[in-house]
């Protein structure tokens, strides 16, 4: 009996709320944690165990988690659980949730392929730096659509992909996923360092090429591309401009909010405000006519005034009341509740049928245009946004008034990224300063000069107009 009491001392020991245990010739700890009872497999060496046990007895004293009190998922897993965390509880927008997920796929893709590491637990550093080199061999199609010419990922493609699994990473840390002293294994690549060498050139036209492009708009085209021009409003931020909240033609402001009760928002949620040059405000007087709700910018085929949107002469409210039944039909019709997916496509109904233009009709409508004059290397209408903010620089509009011009962050968490610091917190832009600096930032723009001209042609012809045909609906019955 006794030589067996000397055995089992010699198979067991006890380092404080740890013990650990002689299983053949593998030693393991026995231990509790937040309810659950854990027993990891250390290995042969003793002295190696009663290290580990010593170790995770002081992280339980010190209420920390313990080296191995983490669940290792299938990293796929981890990427629905990141999504959903999006989804339901920072509730990102649906756009920004599918550039994740196009994103974070790239890594599923890659583990499929190499057949490697498809735990989070065992997902390493040098997994990481092979997964770079993956992304740098494969072809994606630059629009998503499987029928376009594919091509290499670029370096800023390659980055954002990057980022975003270190962003999904970080979740498993924080969701013990991964070891509680596990590094992140994107953090270790230094993504910060990563060069940006071939990346997709900005065009912005020069003098000559706006004035080229602004002559060759239809008088349809016009309104739309000018105030893109001498606002610097994002496409997406026209096309959901409406009357008469977002825009104010007697102060000469327009306003650009938030309408989450119409499933848009602005793309960085920051509302901002935009003083209209009085040549701008003249063409939008004549674009917008007599109509006082709706969207600002209709589509083309309601340019005639002869056919009028589905939904016509409606307010913000009265489209807001119109969703809601449209929802709760949707939700009778299926018999279960509606997710935000399908919230999103009826809100875009409701757009649609008050005749809002859309976005990819601006683009199309830019890529015609600029074809059309012989500049096919113009493709996206956000070059216009570009051109604006080098307007600003080239004219030495303030930092902090520019920044708000464009509605980028200035508040005190981002403005280090500006270079405004606390100053932002603390600097209040007067409408009236605001005003005064872009109209000297635009003075010298020719797109003003062509305004100018535009408007004076339709106005001698409205004003030569008997007083019923005057604003019969829009500019468009002037002919």
């Amino acid at each position: 009996m006794k030589q067996s009491s000397n055995q089992n001392r010699k198979a067991t020991f006890r380092i404080g709320k740890v013990r650990g245990d002689l299983r053949g010739k593998i030693w393991y700890l026995t231990y509790h944690e937040n309810g659950k009872r854990l027993r990891p497999k250390i290995g042969p060496d003793k002295e190696q165990a009663r290290q580990m046990a010593a170790r995770i007895n002081s992280q339980l004293e010190s209420h920390t988690h313990s080296v191995f009190n983490f669940e290792p998922v299938q990293i796929d897993d981890l990427q629905t659980r990141w999504l959903n965390h999006h989804e339901q509880v920072l509730r990102s927008s649906l756009q920004t949730i599918r550039r994740y997920r196009a994103a974070t796929t790239h890594l599923i893709n890659f583990i499929a392929h190499k057949g490697v590491a498809s735990k989070t637990s065992l997902f390493q550093v040098g997994h990481a730096e092979e997964f770079v080199h993956y992304l740098r061999t494969i072809k994606v199609a630059p629009n998503g659509h499987e029928n376009s010419q594919k091509r290499h990922l670029l370096d800023k493609g390659i980055k954002y992909i990057l980022q975003c699994c270190r962003s999904m990473f970080g979740y498993a840390i924080k969701r013990r996923h991964l070891s509680p002293y596990a590094e992140n294994p994107f953090s270790s690549l230094d993504l910060d360092r990563i060069p940006i060498e071939n990346a997709k050139v900005i065009s912005i036209f020069s003098p000559d090429q706006e004035k080229k492009f602004l002559e060759t708009c239809d008088d349809w085209q016009f309104p739309i591309f000018l105030t893109l021009m001498l606002t610097g409003l994002r496409p997406g931020e026209l096309t959901h401009l409406l009357l008469p909240e977002d825009l104010d033609l007697n102060v000469g402001m327009l306003y650009v909010r938030n309408k989450p009760h119409l499933g848009w928002q602005v793309k960085t949620r920051n509302e901002r405000e935009i003083p209209l040059i009085d040549e701008l405000r003249d063409v939008l007087t004549i674009s917008v006519g007599d109509r006082v709700t709706g969207p600002v910018f209709l589509q083309r085929r309601y340019s005639s005034g002869s056919v009028r949107p589905e939904i016509n002469d409606h307010s913000e409210k009265q489209l807001e009341d119109l969703l809601q039944q449209r929802l709760a039909q949707e939700e009778t019709a299926s018999g279960k509740a509606i997710n935000r997916n399908q919230w999103l496509n009826i809100s875009r109904t409701i757009w649609r049928d008050s005749g809002a233009l859309k976005t990819d009709r601006i683009r199309t409508e830019f890529i015609r245009l600029t074809k059309q004059i012989d500049l096919p290397q113009f493709t996206a209408p956000k070059s216009l946004r570009h051109l604006f903010a080098t307007c600003l620089q080239d004219g030495n509009v303030d930092p902090l008034i520019r920044s708000e011009l464009m509605g980028h962050s200035t508040s005190a968490t981002n403005g280090a990224s500006h270079g405004l610091g606390m100053t932002a917190t603390y600097t209040h832009s007067r409408p009236e300063t605001k005003r005064k600096q872009l109209a000297n930032a635009l003075l010298i723009r020719l797109a003003v000069q062509i305004a100018k001209t535009w408007y004076i042609r339709y106005s001698t012809k409205f004003n030569n107009l008997d007083d019923q045909t005057k604003f019969k609906g829009n500019m468009w019955h002037i002919k």
